[in-house]
């Protein structure tokens, strides 16, 4: 199979305007947008936008890794992270247990692949796990994204996510799991009804794929 290489101009920064802009219509389409300057000030953030004793599950996402608000939550004294619990649970006998889990936390920490100019938001899925909460079983959602990950339309957040999030994620997954990536699923946010519920926290550089 011949390598996909990725689209590295999926890799560049979004400009100041357009970042408030997309901010704006973020709002606009019922979610909270925040812009922040750096990871360490994402990571921050999120964290306090978590309430004490929430049940807190991370979604996968090497922007989450690179901040290092995985190991922060897993950590903390004040959350319940729902991936420690996981890890102690066994599959073959307790699937369904973990299935729940990870369905209804009060909150779910992750990324998306790609936030048009229009304030939509899209993330593509293997195996879809994330979906579900991030659609409507999650008490609260929160999305650290880098602002490469903003495009002009749906058609691009498409192509950004074929030409250069699936090539990457598919070599991530090589390595770590001796098996490549797929498209299974793919989640589009066109609003967000739920006051309060959705927050996105747009950072001024490059994270994640």
């Amino acid at each position: 199979m011949q390598e996909v290489l990725p689209n590295v101009r999926c890799a560049a920064l979004a400009s100041e305007s357009s970042v408030q802009a997309t901010a704006r219509r973020l709002s606009e389409n019922g979610m909270t947008a925040h812009i922040v300057e750096s990871g360490a000030d994402a990571s921050r953030l999120a964290l306090g936008l978590i309430p004490d004793d929430a049940e807190v599950f991370t979604a996968t996402s090497q922007t989450l890794e690179e901040i290092g608000l995985v190991a922060a939550i897993d950590a903390s004294n004040r959350l319940r992270s729902v991936r420690s619990v996981l890890r102690e649970m066994d599959m073959a006998t307790q699937w369904h247990e973990m299935r729940a889990l990870g369905a209804r936390p009060d909150v779910i920490v992750g990324s998306v692949h790609a936030i048009t100019e229009q304030g939509e938001v899209v993330v593509a899925s293997a195996s879809g796990s994330q979906l579900g909460p991030y659609a409507s079983g999650a008490g609260k959602v929160i999305w650290v994204v880098g602002s490469q990950k903003i495009v002009p339309s749906l058609d691009e957040a498409m192509r950004r996510i074929l030409e250069y999030a699936l090539p990457l994620e598919d070599e991530r997954a090589q390595l770590a799991y001796g098996q490549g990536s797929f498209i299974g699923k793919e989640l589009i946010f066109y609003r967000e009804y739920m006051p309060d519920r959705v927050h996105v926290i747009l950072v001024k550089e490059k994270l994640g794929f």
